[in-house]
C-alpha cells in the first residue's frame, strides 16, 4: 500500500496515531493534578514501567493537557551524568516568566524569580555543569546556602506560594527520572513534600524503569505515601488490537483474524512493537486488507530493523563481561532469574558477578523486581541476545 499513508509512527517517544489503553490512567493524573490546584490532598505520580511501553508518550499527552488546562508546566528528560540543578533551572525561570505574566508583573511573581537566582549563583558553584547565565537577581538568605535540599525546597516553597496566589499550580514532568542522582532525587522528593506540607500547588509526575520504586524508597523513607506508582505495561488484547485497526479503518484498511494474531503474539502486545509491526504490514500489504502473509512477512522485516537499531544500540553500549551475563539471562530463558543461577551458568561465583550485574542496572539493561533476581528492561531482548550471541561461550 502506499507509504505515504501509512499510519503507523514507530520512534522514541512519537505519539501513536491511536494512543489507546491508557485513557484510565491519564484522567487519574488530570484529577490528582486539579485537587493539587485546589488545595486538596493529593499524590504525584512515578509511573514506572518497561523500554517500548509509551511512558513517555504518556507523559508528553499529559503535559500537554496540563498545560492546555492552565498549569505551568516544567518538562523535562533526564540524561544521564547531568545534575538536577542543571536540568531544572532553565525550565524553571521559563515557567516563572510564564507565572509573572499571569501575575501582570506583581512582588510575588518578582520574588519568585529572584529566589530562583539565588538558587543559580548558589548551584553553578556546586555543580559544574550548570551554564545558566541570566542575571534574575537575588532573595538573600532564601535558597543560596549552596545545600541542595535546603535550597531547593526553598525555592518549591517560594514559587508554590506564587502559583497558589494566581490560583494556578506548577506541574513537574521528568521523563527517565531513574538517571538522576540519589541524593539529589532525596532532595527533590523532600522539597515535594514540604509543598504538601505547606497545602502548596506543586506536583511531580515522573516516568522510569521500575527500579525507580526502589530508588526513591532508598532516597526517602517517605515516598512510598508521597507518590503513586502505577505499572505500564504492555496494552491488553483489545487495546492491542483498538491500536492497530483504528489507524487503518480511518484509511479503509483491514486486518484479517490470523494477521492480528500473529502480530499480537510476536509483540507480546507492547506498544512500540505494535506500531513496528503495523509500519511493516502495511507496506507489505495489497488494498484493503492485510493477511497472515503480510503479518508474517512483517515479522522478519520487523526484527531485522529492531535488531539494527532498536536492540543494537543498546547492546553496543556494553562490555564483553556485560554481555555475556545478559546472554546467560537468555540461556535461562523467561525471566525473571535468581543472580546464583545467572552466576552458575557463567561458571562463576555470585561475588564475582555483582558488579557486572551493578553496572547493567546503572546502565538501565535490567532491573531487580524483588531481591536478588533480575530481568530484562527491554522487552524481547533475550531472544536478541540469542541471535546476536548464538551460544554462549
Amino acid at each position: 500500500m502506499d507509504p505515504r499513508l501509512n499510519p503507523y509512527a514507530p520512534g522514541a517517544g512519537k505519539p501513536p496515531p491511536e494512543l489507546a489503553g491508557r485513557d484510565e490512567l491519564i484522567e487519574k493524573v488530570s484529577i490528582q493534578l486539579d485537587r493539587c490546584r485546589n488545595g486538596s490532598a493529593f499524590r504525584g505520580f512515578l509511573l514506572v514501567g518497561l523500554r517500548g511501553v509509551g511512558k513517555t508518550v504518556l507523559l508528553t499527552r499529559m503535559a500537554q493537557n496540563a498545560e492546555a488546562d492552565g498549569f505551568i508546566v516544567v518538562s523535562i528528560e533526564t540524561p544521564e551524568k547531568r545534575s538536577l540543578p542543571a536540568l531544572l533551572i532553565p525550565s524553571l525561570r521559563t515557567a516563572l516568566l510564564k507565572l509573572d505574566l499571569i501575575a501582570s508583573a506583581s512582588e510575588v511573581g518578582k520574588k519568585a524569580l529572584r529566589v530562583l537566582g539565588g538558587f543559580v549563583n548558589a548551584m553553578k558553584v556546586k555543580y559544574q555543569d550548570i551554564e545558566f547565565g541570566v542575571d534574575l537577581g537575588t532573595e538573600l538568605g532564601t535558597a543560596d546556602s549552596g545545600d541542595l535540599e535546603n535550597d531547593l525546597t526553598a525555592l518549591f516553597l517560594e514559587i508554590g506560594r506564587a502559583a497558589k496566589a494566581k490560583k494556578t499550580a506548577l506541574a513537574l514532568f521528568i521523563d527517565e527520572i531513574q538517571y538522576i542522582d540519589e541524593a539529589q532525587f532525596a532532595a527533590l522528593i523532600m522539597a515535594l513534600h514540604k509543598c504538601t506540607q505547606h497545602q502548596l500547588p506543586v506536583a511531580l509526575v515522573g516516568a522510569g524503569l521500575p527500579q525507580l520504586i526502589g530508588q526513591a524508597g532508598r532516597a526517602k523513607s517517605y515516598a512510598e505515601r508521597l507518590f503513586e506508582y502505577p505499572e505500564v505495561g504492555p496494552l491488553s488484547k483489545d487495546a492491542a488490537k483498538k491500536a492497530l485497526e483504528a489507524p487503518a479503518s480511518k484509511l479503509h484498511v483491514s486486518f484479517d483474524e490470523k494477521a492480528m494474531d500473529e502480530i499480537l503474539h510476536q509483540t507480546e502486545c507492547y506498544p512500540y512493537f505494535l506500531q513496528e509491526w503495523g509500519k511493516y504490514s502495511w507496506q507489505c500489504a495489497t488494498p484493503t486488507t492485510i493477511t497472515e502473509n503480510d503479518a508474517q512477512t512483517a515479522t522478519k522485516l520487523a526484527i531485522s530493523e529492531l535488531d539494527a537499531s532498536f536492540f543494537r544500540v543498546r547492546f553496543d553500549r556494553l562490555t564483553p563481561s556485560e554481555k555475556r551475563y545478559l546472554r546467560a539471562i537468555a540461556e535461562l530463558g523467561p525471566g525473571p532469574h535468581r543472580s546464583g543461577d545467572i552466576a552458575h551458568m557463567l561458571k562463576k561465583e555470585v561475588n564475582s558477578v555483582a558488579p557486572t550485574r551493578a553496572t547493567l542496572i546503572s546502565k538501565g539493561m535490567i532491573y531487580s523486581p524483588s531481591h536478588g533476581d533480575n530481568h530484562f528492561t527491554v522487552p524481547l531482548f533475550g531472544e536478541y541476545m540469542k541471535r546476536v550471541m548464538p551460544v554462549l561461550d
